[in-house]
């Protein structure tokens, strides 16, 4: 056991004398063979060679590291240099012109007799015999392969979470327990627009807004006392561009700390941009409000249309017997002239809810402007200076030419009303392409070139909390008596309807802005195209007949008087309270009828299913639909390839006999 106490008691310093002592007991032995057990299997290596680097002495552990036996080593006389895959750049670990007792370090690659390589760090000294003439080595093997691999998966591991870290899309920072941050990633950097030097150590709660800070640090408080993960906390940050974020925060613990450079950070915080849906969020709200809105507008209209069907229609029965110079002919009249004011009213409540019916074609827009511009002068008055500004090479639209002088107007005279004082009313013309899907206030603007029109005073402007509502029915900024509500509703559902856009931007004090978005229209110039001629003047033609007519309508009222006015000009006219009704005048055997004039929606069998029934055994009968919705509406309820007339509501009785009339002798 000599060898072993020469090679390992060097190692032991002031603790060999002990050691050394107990094992020349020869009472014992069992220590000795314990220390060489320990010996050969220890987790490290040991060798010793002689000056021709032949091995002497080597432990299990490191034959095994070799592949091989002990013995094989030594007996077949292998060399230092035989296991060494690269000899160091410095001394070789076998040679012994060192000075004795010194200790030396070397990394090398052993390869073992089966030809593994594996990174080894040897450590060893030199014995030197009594002559000073270096006799052997003694040495200590390290294998750096578990060393290796954990230092790649550590740098794995960074790598990773560096990574996760670095790019991902939401925003994460490090705080310490006073809220100051101390590490942000790329993505929260870019969401506070503040580069990494001027966010460290920049206290979290100078970044947000004044009336969510206390929120926020009461917030962490509580996370940071119950570790407990707590969100979302929705936010906003400081500055004129309202953001809007989700906060999570987590309290760190269990030596996280020290992965993120032992900084002292306790709270980990992850923001999340909610913004964009938070603006999705209220242009749904928005929208679903407006729609709403319109569909009760939209079924008001529709009721009160045939109420004021009736009214005009019996004050027109009325005329008949009353002629002017009668006593009763001027209440008449007033009664007429009240109903036509009322209808105009419904007319408006259609216009927002896109229900109304349109007459489009393809118009220029400076020609529009350029005829309204004398009566926009009187509408606005002297002490309002009026600038008409033309974009050049302006592009065509296609849209009802009357309904859109009616949104000028409108808007005009908003404009005016916001300028009592006086000020400057501008409208100006020009193209303009929207290349993406961009979004503009609560909607959407698709790709295209559009025509846009700006009408912009210098007016008392409108409060912000009024701007969402700007639109809807029966919402006005002006005292009581002096306005509807409907005007800029009126001038929403016409734009909506024409397929455009408007939007507004006001600052009080300062003025208002409101800005048009129309499709703009790609076909040939409107000067080119034949001008249909004005239907003649009814008063001159005759409108009798002695047709038989099926007259359906669920409304009394309407009913009558239409019943009353045709029969008056002497038509054959049948009744029907509903669908199913007028189904049986069809039955075999039944009359010859030929015109049906029948409402939209009726009760159980509404008019377009009406319609189809009929016409499996009267294909080519003659159809006008009455309805206080618009045509479009009426049509899309029809199979493909039936055709009909339209009047809408409310008309008077020379519009329905008129129609008749066109129908009968001049219509397909």
């Amino acid at each position: 056991m000599s060898w072993l106490w020469n090679f390992w008691l060097p190692f032991l310093g002031g603790r060999h004398k002990r050691i050394a002592a107990s094992s020349g007991d020869s009472t014992s032995p069992l220590r000795q063979d314990e220390l060489l057990e320990f010996f050969d299997l220890a987790p490290v290596g040991f060798f010793s060679v002689d000056h021709q680097g032949r091995f002497r002495m080597v432990n299990r552990v490191l034959a095994g590291w070799l592949e091989c036996q002990p013995e094989e080593l030594i007996e077949q006389g292998w060399q230092l240099h035989q296991i060494l895959a690269e000899p160091p750049h410095d001394k070789a670990p076998y040679d012994l012109g060192s000075e004795g007792g010194l200790i030396q370090h070397v990394d090398v690659i052993l390869i073992g007799v089966k030809g593994r390589r594996f990174p080894a760090s040897i450590t060893q000294t030199v014995v030197v015999g009594g002559d000073g003439v270096p006799l052997r080595t003694r040495a200590v093997v390290r294998d750096l392969v578990p060393e290796h691999e954990w230092r790649e998966a550590l740098r794995l591991s960074e790598h990773r979470f560096q990574g996760f870290f670095e790019q991902a899309p939401i925003g994460i920072a490090l705080a310490d327990v006073d809220g100051s941050l101390t590490i942000c990633n790329p993505a929260f950097q870019v969401m506070i627009g503040v580069s990494a030097e001027g966010l460290s150590r920049r206290p979290l709660n100078q970044l947000l807004h004044p009336d969510d800070r206390q929120k926020v640090h009461d917030h962490l408080q509580s996370v940071l006392a119950s570790g407990d993960a707590v969100g979302p906390l929705e936010i906003r940050l400081a500055g004129e561009k309202e953001q809007i974020f989700h906060l999570y925060a987590r309290r760190l613990g269990g030596g996280l700390e020290a992965g993120f450079g032992g900084d002292g950070a306790r709270l980990i915080l992850h923001f999340i941009d909610m913004t964009e849906q938070k603006s999705l969020e209220a242009q749904f709200v928005q929208s679903r409000k407006m729609q709403a809105i319109g569909q009760l507008a939209g079924g008001i209209a529709h009721d009160f249309n045939n109420l004021l069907t009736a009214m005009t229609g019996f004050c027109d029965l009325l005329l008949l017997c009353h002629r002017p110079g009668d006593p009763s002919f001027a209440d008449i009249m007033q009664i007429k002239q009240n109903a036509n004011r009322a209808a105009n009213l419904v007319r408006q409540l259609l216009a927002f809810s896109r229900q109304q019916t349109l007459s489009p074609r393809v118009i220029d827009i400076t020609d529009v402007l350029s005829d309204l511009a004398n009566l926009l002068r009187r509408l606005i008055g002297e002490h309002i200076d009026l600038r008409l500004v033309h974009g050049r090479d302006l592009g065509l639209v296609k849209s009802d030419s009357g309904q859109l002088e009616q949104v000028i107007i409108n808007l005009v005279v908003n404009a005016r009303d916001a300028m009592p004082g006086g000020g400057r009313l501008t409208i100006s013309t020009s193209n303009h392409t929207v290349a993406t899907l961009t979004r503009h206030g609560h909607d959407d603007i698709p790709a295209g070139d559009y025509v846009v029109i700006d009408v912009a005073d210098t007016g008392i402007g409108i409060l912000r909390e009024n701007l969402e509502r700007i639109f809807e029915p029966f919402f006005t900024t002006k005292e009581a008596g002096s306005g509807t509500g409907l005007g800029l509703s009126t001038v929403y559902g016409i734009v909506r309807q024409t397929g455009g856009f408007i939007f507004v931007d006001s600052t009080p004090g300062t003025g208002t802005r409101f800005t048009i978005y129309l499709p703009r229209h790609f076909g040939p110039d409107p000067s080119s195209q034949v001008v249909t001629p004005e239907p003649r003047d009814l008063i001159s033609v005759d409108l009798t007949g002695t047709e038989t007519i099926l007259l359906v309508e669920d409304e009394d009222a309407v009913r009558v008087f239409g019943a009353r006015a045709l029969r008056n000009k002497g038509y054959r006219v049948l009744e029907a309270k509903s669908g199913e009704a007028a189904l049986q005048w069809f039955e075999p055997g039944g009359e010859r009828i030929d015109l049906l004039i029948t409402d939209v929606v009726m009760p159980l069998m509404d008019g377009p299913t009406l319609i189809r029934h009929v016409r499996k055994q009267h294909p080519d009968l003659k159809v006008i639909f009455i309805s206080g919705y618009t045509e479009d509406r009426c049509r899309d309820q029809l199979d493909e390839g039936q055709s009909v007339h339209f009047l809408p509501k409310p008309f008077s009785l020379k519009q329905l006999a008129g129609k008749v009339r066109e129908v009968l002798h001049d219509g397909n």
